[in-house]
C-alpha cells in the first residue's frame, strides 16, 4: 500500500485528503478490508509528517495557477473544498486570490474579450453575459462590474 502512496504521491500533486480517497479506493478495488487492511491514516500522516505531502503548499499553488487563469476566490475556495484543504492551509491559499483578484479579473476579461478588452462596447445583453460569466468564475460582483464598465482599449493598472 505505501509503494502505491508513493507512486501517487511522486506523480500527481495531491493533499492528504486526495491521498487518503486514493488509498481507500484501491483498498476497495482490491477488496482488501477488515482487521487486514492497511492504516490509510497513519500512512497518510507519515507522508505528510515527512513532507510528501503538503495541504498549504498544494492550496498556494493551486491559489496561483487560478490567479493565472483567471478564476476568482470564490471558485478557488469551492475547488479546495472538494480537494479536502480546509482551515489555515485554504486561508492562506484566500489570501494569494484575494491579493491577485484585479490580476485574475483581467486575465478573464482578456481571455472572454470583455470589458477593456472588447473590440466595441457591450450592448446591454452582452454586459449581462459578460457580468453572468465572471460571476461564475468566481469574481465578486464589484469588481465584475468594474471590469465591465471599462471602455474597449481602456486597460487600467487598478481600480480601488
Amino acid at each position: 500500500m505505501e509503494r502505491l502512496a508513493i507512486a501517487y504521491v511522486g506523480r500527481f500533486a495531491t493533499t492528504r485528503a486526495k491521498l487518503a480517497a486514493y488509498l481507500r479506493r484501491k483498498l476497495a478495488e482490491r477488496d482488501w478490508e477488515g482487521e487486514g487492511a492497511p492504516p490509510v491514516e497513519a500512512i497518510v500522516a507519515r507522508f505528510a509528517e515527512a513532507g510528501y505531502i503538503d495541504d498549504r503548499g498544494f492550496a498556494e499553488a493551486r491559489a496561483a495557477a487560478f490567479v493565472r487563469r483567471g478564476y476568482g476566490a470564490r471558485r478557488l475556495a469551492d475547488r479546495l473544498r472538494a480537494d479536502g484543504v480546509e482551515g489555515e492551509d485554504a486561508a492562506a491559499a484566500r489570501d494569494v486570490a484575494e491579493n491577485g483578484a484585479w490580476d485574475a479579473a483581467l486575465a478573464f476579461a482578456r481571455r472572454r474579450r470583455i470589458g477593456p478588452f472588447a473590440a466595441e462596447p457591450l450592448d446591454p445583453d452582452a454586459r449581462r453575459r459578460a457580468l453572468a460569466a465572471m460571476l461564475r468564475a468566481g469574481h465578486s460582483l464589484e469588481l465584475a462590474r468594474k471590469i465591465i464598465a471599462c471602455a474597449p482599449d481602456d486597460v487600467p493598472d487598478r481600480i480601488s
